[in-house]
């Protein structure tokens, strides 16, 4: 029977348990998957990556409650190095390309393996976190267009001294019509003034004349005079 170590997630420890378990092999496929990233993203780094994967898989990474990382030497297993914001201080961390040396690439594989392996597990039963994304707003149902009025009238009755447009519409013609009457009785039409404009017998309305009082009929005849009535 072979004896593995699992990560206990919650008091962030390691401990010895007698089979493989689903938490364990969660965190182990993260650990391939992001080591598969890193090298394809560092070539020059494969080698440094796979001490890292080493020493991440050995449980020799302490990811500290501050966001550094302690990481034990793996040529001894005593001498530990500290990662802090990116930075190692052991000797290879200078001549590495991009100052990535396998204890700074262990200590990321480790952090981001911890997040990974969380997620698997919790998806794996059931217990995924909520989407912080909003759930997109569902179209509101179609409904149906209102049937049009059989019956309808417009009216333009005066109110407090200004024309208004007002649409009666009924299912009965009669009771429309009653409405209508209704409004009607209650905005009743202005009274306007008698036109008392003299009327040519002939053309109809005159216009007063410019040259003194009176009427003329501002109508030309056929034969070039104007029309007479005054």
């Amino acid at each position: 029977m072979t004896i593995v170590i699992e990560y206990d997630w919650e008091s962030d420890t390691w401990t010895h348990h007698m089979a493989e378990n689903p938490a364990r092999a969660a965190w182990r496929a993260a650990v391939a998957d992001i080591a598969d990233k890193a090298r394809a993203k560092l070539p020059e780094c494969n080698g440094r990556v796979d001490s890292a994967v080493k020493i991440v898989l050995a449980g020799d990474v302490e990811l500290l409650a501050d966001g550094t990382a302690k990481v034990a030497g793996q040529s001894n297993g005593t001498t530990a190095y500290h990662v802090v914001n990116g930075h190692c201080d052991c000797r290879d961390y200078e001549k590495a390309p991009h100052n990535f040396c396998k204890h700074r690439l262990s200590a990321a594989i480790a952090r981001r393996a911890q997040a990974l392996g969380k997620a698997k597990v919790a998806d794996t039963h059931g217990q995924a976190e909520p989407s912080t994304q909003p759930t997109p707003a569902q179209p509101d149902a179609p409904t149906a267009p209102l049937p049009e009025a059989p019956a309808s009238v417009n009216v333009r009755p005066e109110v407090a001294g200004r024309e208004v447009q007002l649409t009666l519409r009924d299912s009965d013609e009669g009771r429309l019509l009653a409405r209508l009457d209704a409004i009607l009785q209650r905005f009743p039409a202005a009274t306007k003034p008698a036109d008392t404009t003299p009327q040519c017998p002939t053309h109809g309305a005159m216009k007063p004349s410019t040259k003194g009082k009176g009427w003329y009929c501002p109508v030309k005849m056929a034969d070039g005079s104007w029309c007479k009535s005054r």
